[in-house]
C-alpha cells in the first residue's frame, strides 16, 4: 500500500477530515489532500506528526512505500546537499581562474573567451540556486 492511501486509511480511522489535520499539523487543507492523493509527499517534521495524530507508527506509514523513502532521503540528506554545493563552487572558481588567465593573455580567441565566460555566468547561477535551495 502506498503513502497516500495508508494517509487516507488512517485519518478515516481517527475520524478525522482533512480540513481538522490540517489545522492539527500545521499545513494547509490541500496539502493533506496532495499527500493523499500522492501528487506530492509530506516532509519528514509532517509525516512525524500525522503518525502521532493517527497514532500510527513511522514505519507503519512508511514501510514498503519505495518513493516516499526515496523522497525522505534525497531531502534529509544533508551530505549529498552540500557535496552538490561544494562541486558547484569548485567548478565555478577553476571557470573564473581560466577567465582570469585568458583575459590577461595577449593573444586569446574571443569566441573561446566569450565561451568561458557564459561558462562562469551559467555556474554562478548553479551555486546561488543551489544555496537558495539550502535556505
Amino acid at each position: 500500500m502506498q503513502i497516500g492511501a495508508k494517509l487516507k486509511a488512517a485519518r478515516a480511522q481517527a475520524g478525522l477530515t482533512q480540513e481538522q489535520v490540517a489545522e492539527k499539523i500545521l499545513v494547509s487543507r490541500q496539502s493533506i489532500s496532495n499527500w493523499e492523493n500522492e501528487r506530492n509527499f509530506p516532509d519528514i517534521i509532517s509525516v512525524i506528526r500525522l503518525g502521532e495524530l493517527y497514532g500510527v507508527s513511522l514505519d507503519t506509514l512508511l514501510k514498503g512505500d519505495e518513493a516516499m523513502i526515496r523522497h525522505l532521503d534525497e531531502s534529509t540528506n544533508v551530505v549529498k546537499s552540500n557535496k552538490k554545493l561544494l562541486i558547484a563552487v569548485l567548478i565555478n572558481l577553476l571557470l573564473m581562474a581560466a577567465l582570469f588567465v585568458m583575459m590577461t593573455a595577449s593573444s586569446v580567441n574571443e569566441i573561446l573567451l566569450f565561451v568561458v565566460l557564459t561558462l562562469v555566468l551559467i555556474s554562478t547561477g548553479i551555486v546561488f540556486y543551489q544555496i537558495i535551495r539550502k535556505i
